[in-house]
């Protein structure tokens, strides 16, 4: 241990009272695990007048607002939570992989 470092003794009851105060913690949020939220993973976005969007037919191209390899932003229930990076899964489908969470600017 090294010099002049001081810990405080912590007894086995604080010990175990600490751990069921965090398992009542797990369990108050059992409660919201059956929840459906919304989960959007957006590639890009683009502005166009009506006039063009009415123009467009198959195999039309819209160009995005985003590089390729860019991140994704992920959108919970229409507000942003994270950025990842597509990726394929099986079967040819599509998924998206968190690489970054954000911050919430939002208090309370």
């Amino acid at each position: 241990m090294a010099e002049g470092s001081s810990f405080e003794a912590v007894t086995a009851a604080e010990a175990g009272s600490g751990r069921a105060a965090m398992g009542a913690a797990a369990r108050d949020l059992e409660a919201v695990y059956d929840i459906p939220v919304q989960v959007s993973a957006v590639l890009g976005r683009a502005t166009m007048q009506v006039s063009q969007l009415l123009k467009l037919g198959r195999g039309a191209v819209v160009e995005l607002d985003r590089k390729l390899g860019e991140a994704v932003d992920i959108y919970v229930n229409n507000r942003l939570v994270a950025r990842g990076e597509v990726v394929m899964v099986e079967d040819n489908r599509l998924g998206v992989t968190m690489t970054e969470i954000v911050k919430s600017d939002r208090q309370g």
